[in-house]
């Protein structure tokens, strides 16, 4: 009688019989719990769905793969021009997705392209979770990265999640770490990739030096290798890692940004420089940019140009919500 009233939900299953029923039937508790008819008869019940969740991850077609990348690409515009906060519950979901579909996906024929896109969208979300101040959901969205990256045989990928997760120790205090991880990247990547990605492998082993004490000559020559590697032109967007948006103008922000961190007079002019020719659309890039410019004004004792800088950034974070760099903003703000 109890049987038919647990399958039925006339009666909850209490502790005493739900330890029995674990051992008998081989299940967790969640899953003798959350549907005890599951439970009851995990053979037939369990397999049929399992199967029906293969074929499904078995029939994700091209077009499919690509329907996912293009929401990557939505949730990345909307990204740099709205920031971060309002897109956790879009971005969550659309993880869950591809991870779902690649979970049940059997051959390598079918995993790799979800793989892929899955790795690209982790980054994306890590990245997001960074600049909300969520830096633990952001640590696991890089190694579900590093995973799926893996699983693609992508080294490309994987050499760009790496040292965006050493940001993360950037940002907990543990920036020699962080150049640790970089290089390491490097040497995962060896001669493989593509001069971009060669490039922004380069500026980010810099940009972690310059927060270390002691290593202003490495944070220089890494600075070097990424202006050597940088392919001309305007285009800024790595067609075989569309995670990349980098050429030589934003490539001398990003130098301006380590020489201000260095205290170097060059990064004023480095700076201006790239202030002339951003993206509009890229607004959370622009904050980061107004907020290196202070930064730099601090290191000359220019505290009004430092203030005006200030207030500029701020006004920008704000649109974006950067809780990334509205910290950055409030300690520069500090010195002033």
């Amino acid at each position: 009688m109890y049987v038919s009233e647990w399958e039925n939900g006339k009666r909850a299953i209490s502790d005493r019989y739900a330890e029995i029923l674990r051992r008998l039937l081989g299940v967790t508790d969640a899953e003798l719990r959350g549907g005890t008819q599951t439970a009851v008869l995990p053979i037939a019940d369990g397999y049929d769905e399992l199967l029906i969740r293969i074929d499904t991850a078995s029939s994700v077609s091209e077009s499919m793969v690509k329907a996912f990348n293009d929401q990557t690409e939505l949730l990345r515009t909307m990204d740099r021009q709205l920031g971060a906060s309002g897109l956790v519950d879009q971005m969550t979901g659309h993880l869950a997705r591809l991870e779902d579909a690649l979970n049940f996906a059997v051959l390598p024929s079918a995993r790799r392209p979800v793989a892929l896109a899955l790795a690209g969208a982790s980054t994306l979300a890590a990245w997001q979770a960074i600049d909300s101040g969520a830096v633990e959901r952001a640590w696991r969205h890089y190694e579900l990265a590093k995973r799926a990256a893996r699983d693609a045989e992508a080294p490309m990928y994987l050499a760009h999640a790496m040292p965006e997760q050493a940001y993360v120790l950037c940002e907990a205090g543990r920036p020699a770490l962080g150049v640790e991880l970089v290089r390491d990247a490097q040497r995962t990547l060896g001669s493989a990739g593509s001069p971009r990605l060669r490039a922004w492998l380069f500026a980010a082993e810099a940009e972690m030096c310059a927060h270390v004490p002691g290593m202003a000559d490495d944070c220089r020559r890494a600075l070097d290798a990424a202006m050597a590697s940088i392919p001309p032109g305007p285009e800024d967007r790595d067609p075989d890692m569309l995670s990349i948006f980098l050429n030589g103008a934003h490539l001398t922000r990003w130098r301006g940004n380590v020489l201000a961190m260095l205290g170097d007079d060059d990064a004023v002019t480095s700076l201006y420089d790239a202030l002339k020719g951003i993206d509009p659309t890229f607004v959370r890039a622009q904050a980061g940019l107004h907020a290196d410019l202070a930064q730099a004004h601090l290191a000359r004792a220019e505290y009004d140009d430092a203030g005006r800088h200030l207030r500029k950034a701020r006004l920008l974070a704000g649109r974006t919500g950067s809780v990334r760099q509205r910290r950055r903003i409030d300690m520069l703000s500090s010195k002033l």
